[in-house]
């Protein structure tokens, strides 16, 4: 059998139904390329990647096959030979292309690609994913909607499935306890990055960073159009920031199942977050595209529109549209997808599945995205009842900052030189023979030596363990407890405390030196307590200040 792509888009479509046929040794699976779309160039790499077989374009136009599988009717699909199988092209049928097709006809529903020039139906099979889209076609395209059966989306059933796996995916990215706000951007001059190409960045810059994790899905034909390295030099500024980008296949399905929240446009990936149960918030209105009536025409008239970013964290705390059950008149038959199309498919092969088997949605892979660390950042403190709240954003990211706290291993010099925070993160020891490093103590009596009086300098030795000195007096030991919280313990960054002390050296709250005494503080970081207990630290050469950093 073939599979024929015209883009990388619609073969990771493709992808996710090859589950149908697992274990099965009668079949043979080959992709090909579908000529003419400009969005074609990826599609050959990501079959490479997958581990997939191509067939030149020519070769299969000689070729029949048993059954050709698609998941877009553009191109020339007509010209393969064998039963055609459509599949959908994304979610919701909600998109018009002005460019292409019979005016005002949802792409991937256009009678002028779904059916021959004698008015039959291009495909022997037209699955679709819910029995509206069967009655949209049917107005359309009567003889393609005889041949159309509802079956579901299996891309959704993967994230359905994946849905167990929310935890292990936010571990792989790092998000802790912060809240994963996930922007969306389909392609085309009503994307969200072609009507706010800066949103990303902004969001990126003025976002608490301890607060709240930022991810992007760009449509595969947004990296298709440019190229890599074009599309990544674009957002390198939200990027710096700290700006997670998903790979265009499997991974914006984890980072869906991840998120605690999604900006959006009026792409169907939208549609799969809110079936999964993620609050959707609206960034903009979709234009002439937007088909009205359409699964997401109803979305976008129901979510909160984007604002001012500050205003985020009250959208998502009084958040209250129920958006699965609005993705509802855009998907049926969870939990059976595959089963039903394995059905409908080995039908038309005139075939037994195997004996004994069963298929499922396999569940997707952890994300290996992290977006890069900040290695500076703007800190605002605020001195409240004996408790320090702290709030980091992104270096530069807003005005009003109390201090600029810098990583010295990894900031710039101007952001070290300008740093009343100067701090390493304790690197694990050198591989070989010969090696060369500072100790604890050593490093922090350099940092303020070379930079001066009214700095802080601090060591992180691990979560939750620390060590810094402010010019001029005591060195201390930091122990930061976890915040314990719904039976969980949620440890924020160390240097997030770090600022906390500086700031309270700094202002005399706690004094510059002392005699032996231990000191706790009270830190508020991201409308989380944490308690953190100073000690001072004695001259004794097996003690913390004599440890490797």
């Amino acid at each position: 059998m073939l599979f024929a792509a015209r883009s990388a888009g619609a073969l990771h479509r493709l992808f996710d139904t090859l589950p149908v046929f697992a274990g099965d040794s009668r079949i043979r699976r080959w992709f090909t390329l579908v000529p003419g779309s400009a969005f074609g160039a990826d599609a050959s790499a990501a079959v490479e990647r997958f581990g997939g077989q191509v067939v030149p374009w020519e070769d299969a136009l000689a070729e029949e096959y048993d059954l050709v599988v698609a998941a877009s009717p553009k191109g020339g699909l007509s010209l393969l030979r064998g039963p055609k199988v459509l599949l959908p092209h994304g979610a919701g049928f909600s998109k018009t292309l002005p460019q292409e097709g019979a005016a005002e006809s949802a792409s991937g529903l256009d009678p002028e690609f779904l059916l021959d020039g004698d008015g039959r139906a291009v495909a022997a099979l037209h699955a679709l994913a819910h029995p509206s889209q069967v009655d949209r076609l049917a107005r359309r395209a009567p003889s393609a909607a005889a041949r159309a059966v509802v079956v579901g989306d299996p891309t959704l059933e993967r994230i359905l499935a994946s849905l167990q796996q929310r935890d292990h995916y936010r571990d792989a990215l790092g998000t802790g306890g912060r809240r994963l706000v996930v922007l969306t951007s389909t392609w085309g001059p009503e994307s969200l990055l072609a009507r706010h190409p800066r949103l990303p960045h902004r969001l990126a810059r003025e976002l608490p960073c301890d607060a709240y994790q930022l991810a992007l899905i760009a449509h595969p034909n947004i990296r298709s159009e440019l190229d890599r390295r074009e599309f990544e030099e674009r957002l390198a500024p939200a990027l710096d920031a700290g700006l997670v980008l998903a790979r265009p296949y499997e991974e914006w399905g984890a980072l869906l199942v991840a998120a605690d929240a999604v900006i959006t446009d009026h792409g169907s990936t939208a549609l799969y977050a809110a079936s999964a149960g993620r609050p959707l918030i609206a960034a903009c209105d979709g234009g002439p595209e937007l088909i009205p009536g359409s699964p997401m025409a109803d979305v976008l008239g129901q979510i909160p529109e984007l604002g001012d970013p500050v205003g985020l964290g009250k959208i998502l705390d009084t958040y209250g549209v129920d958006v699965a059950a609005l993705a509802g008149s855009a998907f049926a038959e969870q939990g059976n997808v595959l089963e039903g199309l394995r059905r409908e498919l080995y039908g038309l092969l005139e075939l037994a599945p195997p004996d004994g088997s069963w298929c499922g949605a396999r569940t997707l892979p952890a994300p290996g995205s992290t977006g890069l660390a900040l290695a500076a950042f703007g800190v605002r403190i605020e001195q409240r009842d004996h408790v320090v709240h702290v709030e980091r954003t992104y270096a530069g990211g807003r005005d009003g900052v109390h201090h600029l706290a810098a990583e010295v291993d990894r900031a710039t010099a101007r952001q070290v030189q300008s740093a009343g925070l100067l701090f390493r993160r304790a690197a694990p020891a050198p591989r070989g023979t010969y090696g060369e490093e500072w100790t604890v103590r050593g490093w922090i009596d350099r940092m303020l030596e070379e930079y001066g009086e009214g700095r802080t300098a601090a060591v992180v030795l691990g979560p939750g363990h620390c060590v810094a000195r402010r010019a001029g007096g005591t060195l201390w030991e930091v122990r930061i407890a976890p915040c314990r919280e719904g039976g969980r313990a949620f440890r924020t960054d160390p240097a997030a405390v770090l600022s906390a002390v500086h700031a309270l050296l700094g202002s005399g709250s706690l004094p510059l030196e002392t005699e032996p005494a231990a000191y706790r503080i009270r830190c508020v970081v991201a409308g989380r307590d944490y308690e953190a207990a100073l000690t001072p630290v004695g001259d004794n050469v097996a003690g913390v200040g004599e440890r490797t950093c």
